[in-house]
């Protein structure tokens, strides 16, 4: 059987969660390009209304639309209280 660290199962050299979610990667990114800027706003709405429904305490929600040719590119920056909460918000956008 192998060695394994403090940090891993001996029976399987299973890694502890904690050792992958340490809360230092909070921040979920969102960037898209659209030909309307309604299509944009209706875009960050329902990101908006997700990350609410996943959030344990308010998150900061930093939204920017800048022109492009051809339409609008909205940027946004979702900033959870914990890592947990950042990846249940990606992985429900799958």
């Amino acid at each position: 059987m192998s060695k394994c660290s403090a940090d891993e199962t001996p029976v399987c050299c299973c890694m502890d969660v904690g050792t992958i979610v340490d809360n230092t990667d909070c921040t979920a990114s969102y960037s898209r390009e659209f030909t309307r800027r309604a299509d944009a706003e209706e875009t960050l709405a329902a990101l908006t209304e997700k990350a609410r429904s996943v959030e344990s305490e308010p998150c900061t929600i930093n939204a920017n639309f800048t022109e492009v040719e051809g339409g609008v590119r909205l940027d946004i920056d979702f900033v959870f209280s914990c890592e947990a909460e950042s990846l249940i918000f990606q992985l429900g956008l799958r």
